[in-house]
């Protein structure tokens, strides 16, 4: 059974992550402001919340385009967040790297990367330095169902078997590459198949259900500073937004208003609240204060942000070595 403050930091979590995002979202045209492009989790917030609260602060993340909810739920700035989103030098990449390159080493975000799978090899790396170091800190690979597609991921699967390396590797099955459904990529077989082929342990879980996530990575990240080797966890969720922007796009035909319905039903911050509700765990005034303290912190993050200065001119060279 998990801790009620677990399952209420999961909820506060979720929330804040939904919250968040939707600010994202409804600002971001609003006054062209945020220049980069935006790959939002809404609907997805259970396996970031799941995740990270089962995480020490010592733990690292590697994580890929669609890594606002991991950031933010492993600890990272918001302020720093939302400066990278509008280009200026308080962000969390100095402005110069958008919404897909989040870091917070203080938070253990060792790095976000947009190219799809670029970024297991560095979590299979530090959890590698990790071992060698004697930690018991556990690295992880956020990663989406099309990243089991590159070669990568195999070369790094095997690897972290054979080393029996502190990795936890969790899949984000939200059927889509883009606009691509699974069943047009891949032959009709569990993804655990192509983990439990390189001889990972494998769990499959309701991505939508942020204490399935919590339990599964829980239990890999205690096998995993045992020193029994890496874990692949499936969690089946779902995407609402569009793949990249901050509307809706089920107009385009990819997949049908009924698949999308269905999903939508089955929100996770919604299913969490309902838990807690009937667990008497949360009362109508801590909810209302909860989304107020909330909002003021999104309010806060975003006059930061606008207030905050671009980059001076001559630092435009910095950091680039080609």
């Amino acid at each position: 059974m998990i801790d009620p403050a677990i399952r209420l930091a999961l909820y506060r979590d979720m929330l804040r992550v939904r919250l968040i995002e939707e600010a994202v979202a409804d600002r971001y045209h609003l006054d062209n402001e945020m220049r980069c492009p935006v790959h939002l989790s809404i609907g997805q917030e259970a396996v970031s919340a799941g995740v990270c609260l089962a995480l020490r602060p010592d733990d690292q993340i590697v994580t890929t385009h669609r890594g606002h909810a991991h950031y933010l739920s492993k600890g990272g700035d918001l302020n720093a967040m939302l400066c990278e989103f509008h280009g200026k030098a308080p962000g969390c990449c100095g402005g110069r790297g958008g919404s897909m390159h989040l870091f917070d080493s203080d938070a253990g975000v060792l790095m976000s990367a947009p190219i799809v799978a670029s970024s297991i090899p560095v979590g299979v790396g530090a959890a590698l330095g990790m071992k060698q170091a004697g930690s018991d800190a556990v690295a992880v690979v956020f990663l989406g169902d099309a990243s089991v597609e590159e070669g990568v991921f195999h070369e790094s699967a095997n690897f972290a078997a054979i080393r029996k390396l502190p990795v936890i590797f969790v899949c984000e099955n939200n059927l889509f590459s883009v606009y691509t459904p699974l069943d047009q990529r891949q032959p009709d077989r569990p993804l655990t198949e192509l983990a439990a082929a390189h001889g990972l342990a494998c769990m499959q879980v309701d991505g939508n259900d942020s204490e399935a996530v919590y339990n599964a990575t829980v239990k890999a990240a205690e096998a995993a500073r045992a020193g029994e080797g890496a874990t692949f966890i499936l969690a089946d969720t779902y995407r609402w937004r569009e793949h990249c922007g901050p509307y809706y796009d089920n107009d385009l035909g990819y997949r049908s208003v009924e698949e999308f319905e269905r999903w939508q039903s089955r929100d996770p911050v919604e299913m969490q609240r309902q838990r807690l509700i009937e667990a008497k765990l949360l009362k109508p005034t801590a909810e209302s204060g909860l989304k107020t303290e909330i909002a003021a912190e999104i309010d806060d993050a975003f006059e930061f942000a606008l207030s905050a200065p671009f980059p001076a001119p001559e630092t435009a060279g910095d950091h680039v070595f080609a």
